[in-house]
């Protein structure tokens, strides 16, 4: 079999998808896309060596007991050190990660690592650089010193249509951006349209198994302007998680959210929280099927989603790292700077 071809290339901050499989033109008119309007991204490499090979899925409960006998707030460091050499698992690793906008240092030296079932937050005060890393992990932004790692393999600039590793990454935006002119069908069914050689109603019927996963039914045919805030969320999550059924295999598959349920009310935004979670691998979607999400990770500023959707925490500071934990130790931790965000004090290291 001749290797996947990948859907996307991305140059400076344009995206560019390669040519349509089964000659459809009807959506040329957006070959070139700014980033800032679409709300998911989601691109799969061709396989490379067996050094990329996906390892064996994890036992999901021993891990959670583990990381909670193990896992200490102020010792995390260490224990992830003693981590180090059993890496075989570690889907994205960012390392000592600098990244600035003009005269401005957003990213400081920032490392971390993500991998194999893992379900991570993001935390810290806003314009310390959460969204930024997600757009490096993602390969939307290149870092200015510091290393990528997908799989193993260093990531070199942008994402391009050159092999790396066959992860497949989704990254959904903080706004939901729905193209306005078209229908819930096409904006979930988007790059299948353009880049996969499945026939029209194949996508169709995709589209509708898609959209029932996060609860949504009989809406393919509306447009985004008909649709609540908080539905718009989870079209945006439907895009991101749809994959073109005619391939031999799927990769594994990592979610970048940017603060999901930002503007969104609070039985609102527990389904969307809640969505997140059936979609990964241990859980089930709304239809009841496995989820296909590998791993994810959330950048959020609201307790309700630290609480419900991830298990491990990254604090960010000044562009670094300053705290890491689970999430049950974060509102126990007696570090200054996690006491002071866990409970909104206006006392405390983090300054407005």
């Amino acid at each position: 079999m001749p290797p996947p071809q990948s859907v996307a290339s991305l140059s400076g901050s344009t995206l560019f998808p390669m040519s349509i499989g089964h000659g459809s033109t009807r959506f040329t008119k957006f070959s070139h896309l700014s980033t800032d309007t679409i709300n998911s991204f989601c691109y799969k490499q061709r396989k490379v060596g067996c050094s990329c090979v996906a390892p064996p899925p994890r036992n999901i409960s021993s891990d959670a007991a583990r990381y909670n006998d193990s896992y200490k707030s102020e010792q995390l460091g260490k224990v992830m050190e003693l981590e180090d050499d059993s890496d075989s698992d570690v889907l994205i690793e960012c390392k000592d990660v600098y990244k600035s906008f003009g005269e401005k240092d957003i990213l400081r030296g920032v490392s971390f690592k993500i991998r194999h079932g893992e379900a991570v937050g993001i935390i810290g005060p806003s314009g310390t650089g959460k969204s930024t890393i997600l757009k490096i992990m993602a390969g939307l932004l290149a870092p200015d010193k510091g290393e990528v790692y997908i799989r193993g393999k260093k990531r070199d600039g942008l994402i391009s249509d050159q092999d790396l590793s066959g992860l497949r990454i989704g990254l959904v935006f903080q706004s939901a951006a729905l193209f306005d002119s078209l229908t819930v069908r096409e904006n979930v069914g988007f790059l299948l349209y353009e880049n996969s050689t499945m026939m029209d109603e194949q996508i169709s019927e995709l589209v509708q198994e898609t959209l029932a996963a996060v609860g949504l039914k009989g809406v393919e045919d509306r447009m985004p302007s008909e649709l609540s805030g908080g539905m718009k969320k989870r079209v945006a999550l439907a895009r991101s998680i749809i994959f073109d059924i005619t391939k031999e295999s799927i990769e594994p598959e990592v979610l970048l959210y940017d603060e999901p349920t930002a503007g969104l009310d609070p039985i609102a935004s527990t389904v969307v929280e809640d969505l997140i979670r059936s979609v990964h691998t241990k859980g089930e979607d709304e239809v009841e099927k496995p989820g296909k999400i590998a791993s994810y990770v959330v950048v959020t500023h609201q307790h309700s989603t630290i609480k419900r959707a991830v298990d491990r925490l990254l604090f960010l500071h000044n562009g670094k790292i300053v705290w890491q934990g689970m999430t049950d130790e974060f509102t126990t931790s007696t570090k200054p700077i996690v006491r002071q965000f866990a409970s909104g004090s206006l006392d405390g290291p983090i300054k407005y």
